[in-house]
C-alpha cells in the first residue's frame, strides 16, 4: 500500500489517498491515536469512490471515532472501463428506457463485478489492518451485492450495514442464507431502481439472528441523513 497524498479536514480527519497495485482507494482516520475500528465503505457499481454521499458518509463516520476506507471497483472512478462495460451499460440503458426485461443483463454484469470485487477488498482488508492505529473489529457499509459475497468469504466482517438499492446477482441472493452477523438494511420505499418486494425477500433470506429493516419514503437516493446518524449507533454497538 502506497500512500500518494494526504490532508487534514476541517474536523480533524486526516483523509489519504493510496494505491495498492492497480486499485486506488482513500482512508479516513480520526484524530485519536488510539487504534481504532475500521469500517469498509463500498458504493454500487458505476460511481466512485470520491462520490459526495459516500465521502460525507467516511467523514462522519471517522469523526465518530473509525477509521474508514473505500476503493474503486474495477470499471469505476479512476479505474478504466473496458469497452465490454462500456456496451454492457449501454445495453442496460437502452433496456430501462424502453421498459425491457433487464435481469439477464443485470446478471452478466454485475455478478463479474461482484466475484471479482471481494477477492480486492480481502487484499485491501489485509493491508489496512496491518497499519498502526488501526485494530478491527472490521465493520462494512454499503453497496449490497459486494456486501454479502464478502460477509460470507471473510469472517473478519463482524457487523454491516446494506444499502438495498441495485442488482443482487443469484449468487449472492443465495449467499444471504449464510450471513449471520448483525445486519442493518436501509430500504427506499419507492425506489425506482430496486423492486421493494425484491429487497424485502432478500431481508427475510438473511441468516442473522439480529438483522433490522429501516424503510423510508422517497426515491433512490433519499436515504435520510439521520440513517447515517444511526448507522453510527448500530456500528458503536458492534464494533466498539
Amino acid at each position: 500500500m502506497d500512500f500518494t497524498s494526504e490532508q487534514r479536514l476541517d474536523d480533524g480527519v486526516l483523509e489519504r489517498e493510496f494505491t495498492l497495485g492497480e486499485i486506488p482507494g482513500t482512508l479516513w482516520t480520526p484524530q485519536s491515536a488510539a487504534p481504532t475500528p475500521l469500517i469498509l465503505i463500498a458504493h454500487n457499481n458505476g460511481l466512485p469512490r470520491r462520490e459526495a454521499r459516500l465521502v460525507a458518509r467516511a467523514r462522519h463516520c471517522a469523526a465518530q471515532g473509525y477509521a474508514v476506507a473505500s476503493i474503486d471497483a474495477a470499471g469505476c472512478g479512476e479505474r478504466p472501463r473496458s469497452a465490454a462495460d462500456e456496451q454492457a451499460r449501454a445495453e442496460l440503458r437502452r433496456a430501462m428506457r424502453a421498459g425491457e426485461p433487464v435481469d439477464d443483463i443485470f446478471e452478466s454484469f454485475i455478478a463479474p463485478l461482484v466475484e471479482n470485487a471481494v477477492p480486492e477488498w480481502r487484499t485491501a482488508l489485509d493491508a489496512l489492518l496491518a497499519l498502526p492505529g488501526i485494530a478491527g473489529p472490521v465493520g462494512y457499509s454499503g453497496w449490497t451485492a459486494v456486501g454479502i459475497g464478502l460477509a460470507a468469504a471473510e469472517p473478519r466482517i463482524a457487523a454491516a450495514g446494506l444499502f438495498a438499492g441495485g442488482y443482487v446477482p443469484r449468487a449472492q441472493r443465495e449467499e444471504a442464507r449464510q450471513i449471520t452477523i448483525p445486519l442493518l438494511f436501509l430500504l427506499q420505499w419507492d425506489d425506482e431502481g430496486n423492486p421493494r418486494q425484491r429487497a424485502l425477500d432478500l431481508f427475510d433470506a438473511f441468516g442473522s439472528k439480529e438483522k433490522t429493516l429501516h424503510a423510508n419514503l422517497g426515491g433512490h437516493v433519499g436515504t435520510p441523513w439521520f440513517e447515517v446518524e444511526d448507522g453510527s449507533r448500530f456500528y458503536d454497538r458492534h464494533l466498539k
